[in-house]
C-alpha cells in the first residue's frame, strides 16, 4: 500500500493560495481516479483506490500546515504504511511556477508542513514532490515575513489558466510514483512543465 498526502491549510479562504497546491494535486488525483475523500479517523480527509495492482491512499490533513505531521503519522499507523511509501506533495517558492522536483528523502528545506511530517515520522527518508509556485510577482528579497505572505497569496490569473495542465501532470507523477517507483518518475517528471528542460 502507498499513500499520497497533499499539504495545505483547511478553509475556503486558503484554497486558491500558493501554499495549498498540495491539496489541489491530491484533489486532481481523486478526480481522475474517481475517489471520494471523506473524514478519516484522525485530522484528515482520505480515500482509497486501486490501480495497476497497487492500493493507494489519498489524503489531505485538516490541521493547519504546521501540524500536518500528526495526520500523516495517524494514516501510517492506521494502514501500516512505512514512511518510504508515503509521498508528500507540497509547494516550493524556490522553484519557478510549473516545476516539479521529486526526491526520495531530505530535509524540510524550511517548509513547516514537511518539517512537521519529518518530526512526527522521526525520519527524513520520506519521498516528496515539490511543486514550484514562484511566479513573476515573487518578492526580490526572500525574508521569512515576505515569503510567508507570498505563499498565502492567490495565483495570478495567467497562472490559474495554466493550472489544469500542471495539476494533471503532477497527478500523473503521483500515481506513477506509486506504481513504478521514484527513479522512473524522476527521470520523466523532474522538469518545468512549461519548458523543455528535463533533469533529475
Amino acid at each position: 500500500m502507498k499513500c499520497i498526502v497533499g499539504l495545505g491549510n483547511p478553509g475556503s479562504n486558503y484554497a486558491p493560495t500558493r501554499h495549498n497546491i498540495g491539496f489541489r494535486v491530491v484533489a486532481a488525483v481523486a478526480d481522475k481516479e474517481r475517489v471520494l475523500l471523506v473524514p478519516g479517523e484522525g485530522d484528515y480527509y482520505s480515500g482509497v483506490f486501486r490501480t495497476g495492482g497497487e492500493e493507494i491512499v489519498l489524503a489531505m490533513p485538516t490541521t493547519y500546515m504546521n501540524n500536518s505531521g500528526t495526520a500523516v503519522r495517524d494514516l501510517c499507523e492506521l494502514h501500516a504504511i512505512a514512511p518510504q511509501d508515503v509521498l508528500i506533495v507540497l509547494d516550493d517558492f524556490q522553484l519557478p511556477f510549473g516545476t516539479l522536483r521529486l526526491r526520495p528523502r531530505g530535509s524540510d528545506g524550511g517548509h513547516n508542513g514537511l518539517g512537521s511530517v519529518i518530526y512526527q515520522l522521526e525520519t527524513e527518508e520520506i519521498p516528496r514532490l515539490r511543486i514550484g509556485v514562484a511566479g513573476a510577482t515573487i518578492p526580490e528579497i526572500h525574508t521569512h515575513e515576505t515569503m510567508a505572505t507570498y505563499v498565502l497569496q492567490s495565483f495570478e490569473m495567467d497562472e490559474e489558466k495554466k493550472m489544469p495542465m500542471l495539476l494533471e501532470y503532477a497527478a500523473e507523477a503521483c500515481v506513477r510514483w506509486a506504481l513504478e517507483g521514484m527513479s522512473a518518475v524522476m527521470n520523466t517528471h523532474n522538469r518545468n512543465f512549461f519548458s523543455d528542460s528535463v533533469g533529475s
